[in-house]
């Protein structure tokens, strides 16, 4: 693979993506699109996300897939084998970073224990990311984002009042840990520059469920009150919901007494401000019943983008609700770059943007295995070692 040589913020550093689904993927994009190079090891049976569609970018790989996977290459092993074991070592040895999302215990069933690896490997950051840890009541067992969406409590504050709990419709949990992931593993690297060694960056599905409680966590922890599902709504800012104009949703919010004054003049209601049953947000929130149907006429006599326009110029936080669709064709979205294409890859952008040193998308992901023979060589195997590790089907090549 002739990839462009990274210019990013993290060029020089090396990982070893051993991870599969999204959280540890997903983490070792972003340090990839910033710089990293990252391998992607994959197993013979291939990261289970390859056949999650449709819809299939190619015939073996998978929309979901080539989301999480760019800027990665790809060596394909069997790691439940000594040989494999032997080169995970090898690879290891090269690399400053490991990410890894193993059910707890199979490192070491394969030789590398924590401790083994912080002894051999001293300056290495290993970024384990598990569902709920490794120890405690609930240690090792298996995690998946609904499953700790609904241990973590976020599916009970995620719905409509009258209906019954739902799943985010997003992969957050997932999501937010391959972030914390990549934060960790910048906070370990910083860290190295100063003692010169490693450490373990250890991230669960739990945690991030529960970091993610914010705004009901804190209410709880101060009044002991159960928290109560609001739809689009915010539980302590009026209004602050989702509603219907003449051709679709909008979503609106007055989140200050000023903002609900302006958005009342928009809608022709200006005796709205005064009346003292919502002349401040407590007084809102409180009667947020009544203010949703006094507020519902006006709203649908308007256009959602007109009306949005109208609120915006006014300084009253307003948009269209948009579709996935739409969202990615927006003008802004565009032009803060968040959609990208490279030879025939499309794909989201990069979020964090840096001015002196930014991220780039500069390969597709790749097809399982298609660097094994490039890899493998820079580790020293000679041509006959990599052949005979391919012809054991210990290594594997793409087949392309």
């Amino acid at each position: 693979m002739n990839a462009p040589e990274p210019t990013g913020s993290l060029r020089g550093i090396r990982v070893l993506d051993l991870s599969r689904i999204l959280a540890g993927p997903l983490c070792s994009q972003m340090l990839a699109d910033h710089g990293a190079e990252v391998i992607k090891v994959e197993p013979p049976a291939g990261d289970d996300t390859r056949s999650w569609g449709p819809p299939f970018v190619t015939g073996t790989m998978s929309a979901y897939h080539t989301g999480i996977n760019r800027n990665k290459a790809n060596i394909c092993l069997d790691l439940a084998t000594a040989d494999g074991q032997r080169v995970l070592g090898d690879l290891l040895s090269d690399v400053d970073v490991v990410v890894e999302n193993f059910k707890a215990g199979t490192l070491a069933r394969w030789g590398y224990p924590d401790e083994v690896i912080a002894e051999r490997f001293p300056r290495l950051v290993h970024c384990r990311i598990t569902g709920f840890g490794t120890d405690g009541p609930m240690g090792s067992t298996p995690g998946y984002d609904a499953i700790l969406q609904a241990y973590g409590g976020l599916l009970s504050i995620n719905g409509e009042k009258s209906g019954p709990p739902l799943r985010v419709g997003v992969p957050i949990v997932d999501m937010v840990t391959g972030i914390y992931a990549f934060s960790g593993v910048l906070l370990a690297l910083h860290d190295r520059h100063a003692t010169g060694r490693g450490q373990l960056v250890d991230c669960t599905l739990l945690d991030t469920a529960v970091s993610l409680l914010h705004p009901h966590s804190a209410a709880w922890l101060a009044s002991g009150v159960i928290p109560q599902r609001t739809g689009s709504a915010h539980p302590s800012i009026a209004p602050y919901d989702t509603f219907d104009a003449a051709d679709g949703p909008i979503f609106i919010s007055g989140g200050n007494d000023r903002q609900f004054r302006d958005l009342a003049e928009v809608l022709g209601l200006p005796e709205l401000a005064a009346d003292p049953r919502f002349a401040t947000n407590a007084d809102r929130v409180g009667n947020i019943d009544v203010l949703r149907d006094i507020l519902a006429a006006p709203i649908r006599a308007r256009t959602r983008q007109d009306l949005a326009q109208a609120l915006l110029e006014r300084g009253v936080p307003a948009t269209p609700v948009h579709d996935v669709g739409e969202a990615l064709t927006d003008p802004q979205v565009l032009h803060r770059e968040m959609v990208v294409e490279k030879d025939g890859y499309r794909g989201t952008g990069i979020p964090i943007k840096l001015g002196r040193t930014p991220g780039t998308v500069r390969t597709a992901p790749r097809e399982q295995g298609a660097d094994t023979r490039r890899i493998l060589a820079s580790l020293g195997y000679s041509d006959e070692e990599i052949t005979a590790l391919i012809e054991a089907d210990i290594a594997l090549t793409s087949p392309s």
